[in-house]
């Protein structure tokens, strides 16, 4: 058939050909059958998944970005060559460093160190200025995230905080984006929506406006454990850290409007994690940890659902940001993530793999109160030859750590005085081992880890026959100890302190 008489092709993808940027690329994000997880957990309903990781930059947070950025320009807030601030966990700073890199706008992002270094790399990418805060610091602490960007913003000069956790621009970029959508999508055939919330924008927008549409939709909200965001606040136990990002906070944003969820549903990290990675190999969904928690709650509340009804499942990001993280299995074993049958470690080839910790020659450490100043800690290190102390209370309980690397560099940057204690530049995150931990688990950890504070509990009984634990310190291990113990093994003594190797190679 000659070309002249075959018939011109349809554009059948609901936008234009040609963008005019890439900012043109964020919403319209597709539908798709979850096809396997739901029959292999008894789910008798139809899953089907939002995949929001197709968004421009990665995440639903794209969406919020641009809004908030398009509403400010439209009111005059804000013009090119001004700067932005934003707080946060790195997915809505994402999406405004795309909108700022394609619009002309210098952009600062505050944000916890837990965050992957994969949404640091890529806010650098970008453009984006990157100042990291302590993870366990309290959101109105001086030294949070939110804090920091306050301040910033004092001192620069035309420089603007969007303010995702406020701003009315959040919310509504769901309520006319990404709801309508999804109603349309599903022909407004939807008995079920189960959406994780953070800064509260999806789950606010979403459920006001698929409640209007869908008076008897059950509007399911996803918390996880450590975070204070779900109702009755009987479901919250006490504010802690936790690995999934972006969702969850240890306060109630001004945005977060739970008046149209109907129930919500905590969850575990492991669970979540795992069931992203289960995303990944049985459905080919490339996405984040926070859509395994969506994913874990939505199994938990489908279950209600009979055969004939669809629930809908918001899944926030991509698997791009964390590569190194709950992708990569020795991370997920350092967080005691994974079940022993899925390590593959063979032990039977490592003589030394089931040996304890108690095994190896620890000795006592040496430890700091938290009242040493900053500058006596540096000297103690150096004349002891240590690179790290665990700082301990007037009971030996555990506060954190310091490192020769953490202490210089705030020295350096002029954020601590020598003759400051050492509590202002406390290292709460570290790795935590028993005594009784396999050596096996201990050479997986150094893979990630310099070294490994040991403790023990211990249980105390008062006078009012009322039982507390507290964790103490038994020992330090780096990898040389390790090493060492390993060698002398082999061949009946020691390696010396210069020597490094990789313990893969390690002949056995």
């Amino acid at each position: 058939m000659s070309s002249s008489s075959a018939a011109t092709p349809k554009w059948k993808f609901g936008k234009p050909q040609i963008l005019d940027s890439i900012l043109g690329h964020i919403g319209g994000t597709p539908i798709v059958k979850l096809n396997k997880i739901g029959v292999r957990e008894g789910i008798e309903c139809e899953l089907v998944a939002k995949c929001e990781f197709f968004n421009a930059g990665g995440s639903i947070k794209d969406r919020i970005g641009l809004k908030m950025v398009e509403d400010a320009e439209k009111s005059g807030r804000i013009k090119p060559g001004d700067t932005l601030i934003e707080p946060t966990s790195g997915n809505t700073g994402i999406g405004l460093a795309l909108a700022a890199a394609i619009k002309g706008y210098r952009m600062i992002i505050t944000m916890p160190e837990k965050m992957s270094q994969e949404k640091v790399d890529i806010l650098k990418a970008l453009g984006a200025e990157i100042i990291r805060t302590p993870t366990e610091a309290a959101w109105d602490s001086p030294e949070s995230h939110i804090s920091v960007a306050i301040r910033l913003q004092r001192e620069i000069e035309n420089s603007h905080i969007l303010d995702q956790y406020k701003n009315p621009s959040n919310p509504l970029a769901h309520y006319e984006g990404t709801a309508e959508e999804i109603y349309l999508q599903c022909n407004g055939r939807i008995d079920m929506i189960v959406v994780a919330a953070g800064t509260g924008g999806t789950i606010a927008g979403v459920s006001k406006r698929l409640k209007e549409l869908l008076p008897n939709i059950v509007v399911v909200g996803v918390d996880p454990v450590g975070s204070l965001l779900a109702l009755p606040e009987s479901l919250n136990g006490p504010v802690k850290s936790y690995q999934v990002e972006g969702i969850g906070y240890d306060f109630v944003p001004e945005v977060l409007d739970r008046s149209h969820v109907d129930m919500w549903i905590k969850t575990e990290d492991g669970s979540s994690l795992k069931m992203a990675r289960r995303l990944i190999r049985e459905e080919g969904l490339l996405c984040g940890g926070s859509s395994g928690a969506t994913t874990s709650a939505a199994l938990m509340a489908a279950r209600s659902l009979k055969a004939g009804q669809r629930c809908v499942i918001i899944l926030p990001d991509s698997i791009r940001n964390y590569m190194s993280k709950h992708l990569n299995d020795d991370w997920m074993a350092d967080h005691d993530f994974l079940d022993s049958a899925m390590l593959e470690v063979n032990s039977k080839s490592c003589w030394w793999y089931d040996k304890r910790v108690s095994d190896l020659n620890l000795n006592s450490p040496m430890t700091a109160l938290p009242t040493m100043s900053c500058k006596d800690a540096i000297r103690l290190m150096h004349d002891h030859g240590f690179d790290q102390l665990p700082v301990v209370n007037s009971e030996n309980e555990v506060l954190g750590m310091i490192t020769e690397g953490n202490l210089i560099s705030h020295l350096r940057g002029g954020r601590v005085r020598g003759s400051a204690p050492i509590s202002e530049v406390l290292y709460g995150k570290f790795k935590q081992i028993k005594i009784d931990t396999p050596l096996g688990t201990l050479s997986r950890v150094f893979e990630t880890h310099h070294f490994v504070l040991v403790v023990s509990t211990q249980k105390c009984a008062s006078s009012h026959n009322q039982v507390t634990e507290k964790t103490v310190v038994f020992g330090v291990v780096t990898r040389i100890d390790l090493l060492d113990f390993v060698m002398a093994g082999i061949d009946g003594k020691g390696i010396s302190r210069g020597v490094s190797m990789d313990l893969g190679s390690v002949p056995v």
